[in-house]
């Protein structure tokens, strides 16, 4: 049993992009959207308004995954509820552009001149006249069948691809299909650029999107998305660790993406596991396969399969996504049920209670006591990742923890609250997700 003393708020990244002398490896300082270097910063707020907000956007998240369809590309789009901004610069002469970071979708799109519709944003709109190395994509090539059939079409006059996406949230975006230059830049000042970057240059855009940034950034799995494109230009490897620290002035986050990204060995002594990821559509989503959670020493086989009714495998492969964007952790409601009493009975010194806010289901108030919480495991594939209290509850209130676990009849999703101080390592070669647990204020 151990005690749980520090206050959790949302994470929402501002990205500055740093790399070494070698392309093949970035560090990434990820910056929390409550502190106060972030655009989003507002010091009006308290920190259970910002909980209660992280919490709304973890339950919207999971829906956009939910009801992903052949016409929808679905991202956890919520006002500014996208979980990351990334700084990068497009075109030559390059121009700054701050957009979401979204885990959960694919291709890359930024407001574009001359905008038919277009919401409100802060900074300038990319003008791709103003750029040497725009070019437009051709409609039946390769990068554009990529698209489904309902997200491409064909300016048969100019000979150009058009995208079309829509949101769960009603958001939507339309545009050319296009290739350009896409540059990170340094800590030293020297930019390191990639050539040839598919993304969408859109003219159509309206919905929830927030004015700071300029549109999103597609970090999933999908063959357009910026993680794929850069691909062996990365090793198909990158990882990030999120510290809980990052709310503060001090605390850093990182992404890094390259060969040196992930530990190179799985072995005992680095204490660094590893479990599968799951092929399965639609590609855009990270999927694991969680075999059972324990509280304490008591294992409770997970019950949830696979989510969408689309897919012919509906075994417990790949049963939950993995996803740096979302707050929460979500499990499937019937498995809930056992898995809370189980909690419910391993809590000391405290009376289980009513989240006030109605969000959170187990929440435990102690009074003047110190409340004794469970050790919770989590068992994926070939992977034990034993979470600490911090990974598994929140506090909400001096005497009042609530556990960062919620039930879901949708897709079952481990959220970043789980993640946290621990390196989170994709391999997208040998498809493997590894975690080795580190103090990630240290990252960098």
């Amino acid at each position: 049993m151990t005690t749980l003393t520090l206050l959790f708020t949302s994470f929402f990244f501002l990205m500055t992009l740093s790399s070494s002398t070698n392309p093949r490896n970035f560090t990434v300082e990820l910056i929390h959207r409550d502190s106060p270097h972030s655009p989003l910063y507002n010091p009006q707020t308290t920190p259970t308004d910002r909980l209660n907000a992280a919490f709304l956007r973890s339950i919207s998240r999971s829906r956009r995954f939910s009801h992903h369809s052949q016409t929808d590309l679905q991202s956890g789009l919520i006002g500014a509820g996208g979980e990351f901004f990334m700084s990068i610069t497009l075109g030559t002469p390059p121009m700054n552009v701050l957009a979401i970071a979204d885990t959960g979708s694919d291709l890359t799109w930024v407001q574009c001149k001359p905008c038919q519709q277009c919401y409100k944003e802060n900074g300038p709109l990319f003008d791709k006249t103003q750029s040497s190395t725009y070019k437009s994509v051709p409609c039946e090539s390769r990068n554009c069948n990529a698209l489904s059939t309902n997200e491409r079409g064909c300016d048969e006059a100019k000979n150009v691809c058009k995208y079309r996406y829509s949101y769960g949230d009603q958001s939507f975006t339309k545009g050319d299909v296009a290739t350009e230059t896409i540059s990170i830049n340094s800590a030293s000042g020297s930019p390191v650029s990639f050539p040839g970057t598919v993304f969408g240059c859109g003219y159509d855009n309206g919905g929830t999107f927030d004015e700071t940034g300029s549109g999103i950034i597609g970090l999933g799995g999908g063959q357009l998305s910026l993680i794929s494109q850069l691909g062996s230009s990365i090793s198909n490897k990158f990882s990030y660790c999120l510290s809980h620290k990052s709310a503060t002035v001090n605390g850093t986050s990182v992404i890094n993406l390259g060969t040196n990204s992930i530990p190179s060995g799985l072995n005992e002594a680095s204490h660094v596991i590893s479990t599968p990821l799951v092929e399965k559509e639609p590609k855009t989503y990270y999927y694991l396969t969680l075999e059972a959670i324990s509280v304490g020493k008591t294992k409770i086989p997970y019950t949830g399969t696979s989510y969408y009714p689309n897919n012919d495998d509906v075994s417990m492969k790949g049963n939950i996504i993995i996803d740096s964007g979302t707050t929460l952790t979500l499990l499937e409601s019937g498995f809930y049920d056992g898995f809370g009493a189980a909690v419910e009975e391993a809590v000391t010194g405290a009376k289980r209670v009513s989240d006030p806010q109605g969000l959170l289901s187990h929440c435990f108030k102690s009074g003047s006591a110190e409340i004794g919480l469970p050790e919770i495991t989590m068992h994926f594939t070939g992977a034990d990742v034993k979470l600490s209290p911090l990974n598994a509850f929140v506090k909400v209130s001096e005497d009042m923890v609530c556990m960062s676990m919620i039930p879901t009849t949708e897709v079952a999703i481990y959220g970043n609250f789980a993640q946290m101080d621990f390196l989170v390592g994709y391999d997208l070669e040998t498809r493997t997700v590894s975690f080795q647990r580190m103090d990630c204020t240290n990252t960098i």
